[in-house]
């Protein structure tokens, strides 16, 4: 009677236990799916941005030569590209501020786009979104505060640390000399190098506000692990 008894518990115990990795193994592979489609929908998307830029430089070749015309009326179209996920605005008006006199806007995942961040030594590739959002940061690394990808000043970017390895997961990996590269919309691909690094608590945002001395520069932010306090890491232009 108490060997039966004994069974039952030790089969009951067992069935939890293969009920547990189960969930486990499920819990991984999801989180493994989410890492991979997140990786796979940026670099789908980098033809895309790519063709973006060359089609602004030829737009702006066009604008400057005096021997072709356009027509300022001209409405809001899509890309050739015909992809859902990125839309170009060539509404055009004489109070343009850049190079070229016309609008243009790239959007990736509903989300404006404002360059792309490449960092080798982590192995990563991601677009700059502009709304700082929750869910934009779940979609890929924001722009939070200053003057914009390769502008002068200091420009900060946001991302989150996963377990998953997407995003700023790596950036704990990164040591000082080490390059970050950023594409800007009008096509100019900046090196910066990594001059700082180090952990602060969540109220400290000095970093956003330090003097660059008329530099282009940037700053990383991300979780540390624990989620308690955050990695940063200055960088420079070379």
């Amino acid at each position: 009677m108490l060997n039966s008894k004994y069974s039952k518990v030790l089969t009951a115990i067992l069935i939890i236990a293969i009920l547990v990795i189960i969930g486990l193994l499920i819990f991984v592979g999801i989180d493994l799916y989410k890492a991979y489609k997140t990786d796979a929908d940026a670099d789908d998307f980098d033809s895309q941005f790519n063709g973006f830029i060359e089609n602004a430089a030829i737009s702006d070749n066009m604008l400057d030569d005096p021997n072709i015309s356009i027509d300022n009326n001209s409405q809001a179209t899509t890309n050739e590209i015909g992809d859902p996920n990125i839309s170009v605005n060539t509404n055009t008006s004489s109070g343009g501020s850049s190079g070229s006199s016309g609008s243009k806007q790239l959007t990736y995942k509903g989300y404006k786009v404002l360059g792309r961040i490449e960092i080798p030594k982590i192995n990563i590739k991601y677009y700059l979104l502009e709304e700082y959002s929750p869910k934009a940061l779940e979609t890929s690394v924001v722009v939070i505060y200053g003057p914009g990808p390769n502008k002068v000043g200091n420009t900060v970017i946001a991302g989150h640390n996963y377990r998953n390895g997407t995003f700023f997961s790596n950036n704990k990996k990164l040591e000082d000399g080490d390059k970050i590269y950023i594409t800007d919309l009008e096509g100019k691909k900046v090196t910066y190098e990594i001059t700082k690094h180090y952990v602060t608590d969540e109220n400290d945002f000095s970093y956003a506000t330090r003097e660059t001395n008329g530099k282009r520069a940037i700053s990383l932010t991300t979780c540390t692990d624990d989620s308690k306090n955050r990695l940063i890491i200055w960088a420079e232009e070379v």
